[in-house]
């Protein structure tokens, strides 16, 4: 690598592991930015293979009636709190602090300390005319950064030679991180499926960040983000194809939360969870 080289040799001992919450039977990490990043930037020093979710309460419905998907997000490296509900039950229980990992911003946040570090990233997902933008946008704001290749899979299900041919391409470009902007939960199902295939230590899913930094969409004003009050500002910008999921899904998150607080639903245990 050019520049400032990122140190690949294993650290020793164990990687620390962030605490978690069950959030309606998903194992959500209780963190905030920059541990975030710290954490994501370790396990590539580690080469330490894994993928990271960005949850908000969307995905945490859809898991409900989906244990292929729970189990997705129940392996991820990292279950960031996307959404500023989560990181309110994070802080009610007893997480103080807790922080929005917002999708746009870790990837923001991550490509520039990736110009110190030399970090190598991938982009997988869009139209080729996004991610275009979408490159053009990253390298205007981090100009040292190293964006290696990308990759606008076609819109329907891969057959098995595609996903073995994407394999290839991306392993050949020897990312550190891949950046998938599937949407959820196509991301997610994406990230667990193909783990086994890459070689690039670290995949993050998301979503709207393509969209978001390419110029594609605007994104809320960070009032509104911090008020948790971003689903409405998007459903204002595009409420033909947002109203059915915003009506499903904030009346029922709220509504299996409390079930959960009050002990009248028992959700599944997502596994062993580091003390807090």
């Amino acid at each position: 690598m050019d520049g400032t080289q990122l140190d690949t040799a294993p650290h020793a001992g164990a990687p620390d592991r962030a605490a978690t919450i069950n959030l309606l039977g998903v194992k959500v990490s209780a963190l905030n930015l920059p541990e975030a990043v710290r954490r994501i930037e370790d396990a590539v020093v580690r080469r330490e293979r894994g993928y990271v979710c960005v949850a908000g309460a969307h995905g945490l419905v859809d898991c409900q009636g989906d244990p292929a998907l729970r189990e997705a997000f129940n392996n991820a490296l990292l279950v960031t709190p996307d959404g500023m509900p989560l990181v309110w039950e994070l802080r009610r229980r007893g997480h103080a602090e807790a922080g929005r990992v917002y999708g746009p911003d870790l990837m923001l946040a991550l490509i520039e300390r990736g110009q110190l570090n030399g970090l190598r990233h991938y982009l997988y997902g869009a139209t080729p005319g996004t991610l275009a933008k979408l490159e053009a946008a990253l390298t205007r704001k981090s100009p040292r950064a190293r964006i290696v290749g990308s990759y606008s899979p076609p819109f329907r299900p891969l057959t098995e030679t595609e996903e073995a041919d994407v394999a290839r391409r991306i392993n050949a470009a020897a990312p550190d991180l891949v950046w998938v902007g599937l949407s959820a939960p196509k991301q997610e199902r994406w990230m667990a499926r193909m783990r086994h295939r890459l070689e690039a230590p670290v995949l993050l899913g998301v979503g709207a960040a393509f969209d978001f930094h390419a110029g594609n969409v605007r994104q809320a004003p960070a009032r509104l983000q911090r008020a948790g009050l971003e689903w409405a500002f998007r459903l204002a910008a595009e409420p033909r194809r947002l109203w059915r999921r915003y009506l499903r899904v904030v009346p029922r998150y709220l509504a299996l939360l409390a079930l959960q607080r009050t002990g009248l639903r028992r959700f599944p245990d997502p596994g062993s969870q580091p003390p807090a």
